[in-house]
This record gives C-alpha cells, structure tokens and sequence, in this order.
C-alpha cells in the first residue's frame, strides 16, 4: 500500500471545516507527556509520522472522504455545485460548506449511476423541456411550458386535502415527466443537518436522468414551491444550488414563474390587506390565506411583496416571523416524535424521502439482475441488508 500523502490529510481537514484542535478531538487524539493532541496531529500532517490504520479509518469517517482518498497524489479539485445561486452572509459557516459539499458529492455520484444504470438498459430518453429555454423567453413562456409538462392547474394543486397531499400531487406528475424528485437536508443524521439558510434546494440538469433535490429540513408547506422553482432551473437548463435569498435576476425569475404556479396574481389579489395593519394582522391574514391556498406563508408574503401588496420592510419582518414559527414547530415535533414509543416506519419514510421514481427503478433492475445489491445501496443511500425491505412495499414494521 502506497504511503498517505500529508496534504491530502490537511486538505480533507480544511474541507470538513474543522481547525486541528477540533480535528484532534474528534479523532481522539490524546494528550502526553511527551506532546499534545494538536501536535500529534500536525506531525502527521507534516509527514512527520505516518497515520495507522485505525487512525486513517477515523479520518475518513469524520472528514466525510473515502479511504482511497488520502492515497491520492494531490488534492481533488472542489466538488462541482453548478451555478450557485444563493446569498451568502459574510459570516458563512465553512463547516455547514463542508457538509453541504459532502451532500452534492453523493446526490452527484447517484445521479451518475442512475444515469449509468439507464444507459446500459436502453431507457435512456432524452427529454426535451431541459435546457428548453432562456430567462429573455419571459415568465409567461416558461409558465406555460411547466403547465404542460406537470399536467396540472393552480385549482387541481389546491383541491387536495393538504399542503403535504398537493405537493406529493405535484411530485408524482414531476417524476411521471422523468424527473427524480428527492428530499434530503443532511447526511444521514440530525448532527449533519442543513438549515435552509445554507440550501433549499438542488437541481442538476441532465436530459437523461434529471435530478432535484429538495431540503426537508424546510416546512412542508414550503416544499411546493421549491420544486417549481427547481423545475424552472431545468427549464432553464441550469445546474445548480438555491437558497433562502433571491437578491440575483435568475432567483427572482425561479421565484416569480413557481410562485405564479402556485399562486396566479388574479388570486392574490384576493388578499385583502390593510396598510394601516400592523405586522401581527398581516401575519394572520397572510397565514390563513396560505394555509386555504396550500402553499407557504413565507410564499405569500413574497408575492405580496412583488405584487406591491407589502413593502420590502414588511416582508422582511414577516419572513423572520414565520422562520422562528416554523423551527419552534419542528423542535416540538421532535420532542413529540422523541416521547412517543413507536415512531413512523423507517422504511416507508425512506421511500418518501427517496421517491418513487428512483425506488422503481432500482427494484426494477434488481429483479432483472441488472443491478447487485451494493449499487443499489449506493443509489438508495442504505446498507446492502435494508435494500430489500426498503424495495418490497412499506418494509417491515
């Protein structure tokens, strides 16, 4: 076996957002007479002393790399995000990066074994609304072709029961038109969690095997619309990474195209608000618009804001209120989740999160022999002994 290169160690370091003390800790590092933690691990990073096995196994573990990777000649280049089209603060968390970096890596590499699986079948198809058009063709454009390849009317979204109910509507007839529609917000566990100020959603845009990944670490209520505005970016042809701002034209034309939709501007003008109202009126009315229209209160607030119904101020303000209600929600959903003895099946949450387009064709393949147990772990993000439970239906309780 090849000696570990010491830059690829202090690189995969840096890229996972951890300092050496940090990285020290983590990997259990301890202190000596002789040397500290710190300085056992920068020895090892000037080449000073080669790592052990156990040690390299830790630091693949906490720095998210495969153990191939500190066997390299040099550093890897910067995974691929696409366009970012997000607003950063100037304070960014360099370890949210890290793990956001972690996340588009795996979304990237199923998407190329899918697309791979798909060739070697002869179901590739080509599907002509990605890269089918420019911002310069308008809303109205754009708007109409989403209309066509959904299948579906703001009224048919709004007839169902539910905002969760209207979105896996609009998520069966996205993945009916070939796209696979996921919903992941971390990496397998709350510690690795994404707020949505750091994404709120994914697209890669493929022709063969597009791909759109949806924070579900965001309201469920707002899940709707950020799968139209993933769908524009394919429209658009657009590769990319989206977040909570739309400070930039392409943001703005996603926002402006998924929220007319959801929500067309003869039916905002429905709203009824009062400039002499004080914020908390406006985020009753606005919240209780929402929740008839099945779409997000932030949504409407946005709207609102572009259709001059609200100054920029207001819907700053509300933005801030419905994001604090919103977390205060999720906490004490997951306390509730933590008292109660049972829980939802895992399998069957899997599969939502999965979707069930990417869930067909993995059982699909599988079944023809097409496909072996460990890729189609890879592709569904489990162990190889949960393939088969997760691909039967609901999975054992």
């Amino acid at each position: 076996m090849p000696k570990v290169n010491p830059a690829i160690m202090v690189w995969a370091r840096e890229t996972a957002g951890l300092s050496q003390r940090e990285a020290a800790k983590r990997l259990a590092f301890r202190d000596s007479s002789k040397s500290s933690a710190v300085e056992k691990l920068a020895r090892i990073e000037r080449g000073q002393q080669e790592p052990t096995r156990p040690q390299l196994v830790k630091m693949a573990g906490q720095y998210r790399r495969p153990l191939l990777t500190f066997y390299l000649s040099k550093p890897p280049q910067k995974g691929d995000r696409g366009v970012d089209f997000r607003t950063l603060p100037q304070n960014e968390d360099n370890s949210e990066e890290a793990l956001l970096d972690a996340l588009i890596r795996e979304i990237r590499a199923r998407q190329s074994m899918v697309r791979v699986i798909m060739e070697e079948e002869d179901e590739e198809e080509p599907l002509p609304f990605v890269d089918f058009h420019h911002v310069e063709d308008g809303r109205a454009a754009v708007l109409k072709t989403l209309q066509a390849l959904l299948g579906l009317s703001a009224a048919s979204y709004r007839a169902q029961s539910s905002a969760s109910a209207a979105f896996d509507l609009l998520r069966r007839n996205a993945e009916k038109a070939g796209i696979f529609v996921l919903l992941k917000g971390d990496l397998g566990n709350y510690a690795t969690a994404l707020d949505t100020t750091v994404f709120r959603g994914f697209s890669i845009a493929d022709e063969v095997a597009p791909f759109i990944v949806i924070n579900d670490r965001d309201a469920k209520s707002a899940w709707s619309f950020t799968l139209m505005h993933e769908m524009v970016h394919l429209l658009l042809g657009h590769t990319g990474i989206s977040g909570d701002s739309a400070e930039n034209e392409v943001e703005r034309f996603c926002n402006d195209v998924a929220g007319e939709f959801l929500l067309p501007e003869r039916e905002l003008r429905q709203l009824a608000l009062d400039s002499c109202q004080d914020i908390p009126h406006f985020s009753e009315r606005i919240s209780a618009f929402a929740s008839e229209f099945k779409v997000s209160s932030a949504m409407v607030a946005y709207k609102a804001y572009r259709s001059n119904l609200i100054s920029q101020d207001t819907y700053h303000q509300l933005s801030a209120i419905y994001r604090k209600a919103w977390h205060g929600e999720r906490e004490r959903s997951r306390a509730q989740a933590r008292e109660q003895d049972g829980g939802p099946n895992y399998y069957r949450v899997r599969r939502h999160r999965l979707g069930s387009r990417i869930v067909a064709l993995v059982k699909r393949m599988v079944a023809a022999d097409a496909l072996s147990t460990s890729k189609a772990a890879q592709i569904l993000g489990v162990k190889p002994r949960q393939v088969q439970p997760l691909l039967d239906t609901g999975g054992p309780r």
